[in-house]
């Protein structure tokens, strides 16, 4: 069930789209659909990764202790 839509408006929407666009034209922007969708999902993988590696990276911070032969004053 595809949003309570039935086999004969599936037809009619596919006939529509068929006379709107043309035989031609749907490959093409089946084709841009699809590389937008997959740049789309490189990008949200690679921002999923970032984030995973600044949570691994990430060490709790350890305060400096003086090195200085001088005592302080």
């Amino acid at each position: 069930m595809l949003l309570f839509i039935g086999g004969t408006e599936i037809v009619f929407i596919v006939i529509a789209v068929l006379m709107l666009f043309g035989a031609k034209k749907i490959p093409e922007i089946a084709r841009a659909l699809g590389k937008g969708f997959r740049e789309f999902q490189n990008a949200t993988d690679e921002i999923k990764r970032e984030i995973e590696s600044v949570n691994d990276n990430k060490t709790p911070e350890t305060p400096k202790k003086n090195t200085d032969d001088k005592p302080a004053e």
